[in-house]
């Protein structure tokens, strides 16, 4: 296979898979289940005190302990369980994990192993290592299960009812709005382009390839973003969000609250 047609594929299948996953997503937030029922609010102010909870604990079994917490939430709310681990922990040992791997041997300490070249795992070090990949994957685990649950529209709807400032909601909206329309865009100029590959090109009409489809994407974008803005003030946009489907607390919607409520006081009290 050319080596241009080689890239154009991998592009388009990273592409097509950003798609998907987006997709995914919306399909498990329309799902039967627990956290799908729940009040978009108190999903978000539960995400929201848990994660300082976590990042405020200094006990690793707490930590540890909510986030086989939520792994039963994801369950019961129809998330895949293999689909929910692996998103966490592909992510956690690749960026978490490599800036964490010289605190194994810095922080001085009874050693635990010695390896080759005098590198010497220590007792802190090793625990300041699983007290930080423990909470970023406890912390990605939150936001994922909310993110999962919630369609986004929603989530945005709540922020506005939870007094946010509108333009940074705004920003969101737009923000999402504009990556998956951008996608879709970069999805159709790569299979123009895949359809008129004839000849091995070289890396330097590659990198011009690139920087015409970049340039190309950012002036839609900046075209876009007027005309987008423009539909909106003539449909009665003033700078406030409003939202069309009013949210309110269920019974169930306080029985859980309550219960959230039991689980961050005792992650803050049994964390100290």
């Amino acid at each position: 296979m050319p080596k241009q047609s080689h890239f154009i594929e991998k592009t388009l299948r990273g592409i097509t898979q950003a798609m998907e996953r987006s997709l995914f997503a919306e399909t498990i937030s329309l799902q039967p289940g627990f956290f799908q029922s729940l009040d978009p609010r108190l999903k978000i102010i539960t995400t929201l005190v848990l994660l300082v909870g976590v990042s405020m604990a200094h006990n690793l079994w707490i930590i540890v302990a909510v986030y086989f917490l939520i792994l039963v939430f994801a369950l019961s709310s129809a998330v895949p369980a293999d689909f929910f681990i692996r998103r966490v922990w592909l992510a956690v040992p690749l960026f978490t994990g490599i800036i964490a791997l010289p605190a194994l041997f810095l922080i001085p300490g009874r050693p635990l192993v010695h390896l080759p070249l005098g590198l010497v795992i220590t007792e802190p070090g090793l625990r300041s290592v699983l007290f930080l990949l423990s909470r970023v994957a406890t912390s990605i685990s939150l936001v994922l299960l909310l993110i999962l649950t919630t369609p986004w529209n929603t989530v945005l709807g709540a922020l506005s009812v939870l007094k946010v400032p509108d333009m940074f909601i705004l920003v969101l909206g737009m923000t999402f709005r504009y990556i998956y329309l951008l996608l879709h865009i970069t999805n159709d100029m790569f299979l123009s382009r895949k359809s008129r590959v004839i000849a091995k090109m070289s890396g330097k009409q590659e990198r011009h390839m690139l920087a015409t489809i970049g340039a190309t994407l950012l002036g839609k974008s900046l075209n876009m973003s007027s005309e987008v803005y423009l539909a909106m003030v003539s449909r009665g946009y003033r700078g406030t969000v409003v939202t069309l489907k009013p949210f309110k607390m269920q019974r169930r919607d306080w029985i859980w609250a309550v219960f959230f409520a039991i689980i961050s006081v005792s992650v803050f009290y049994l964390g100290r």
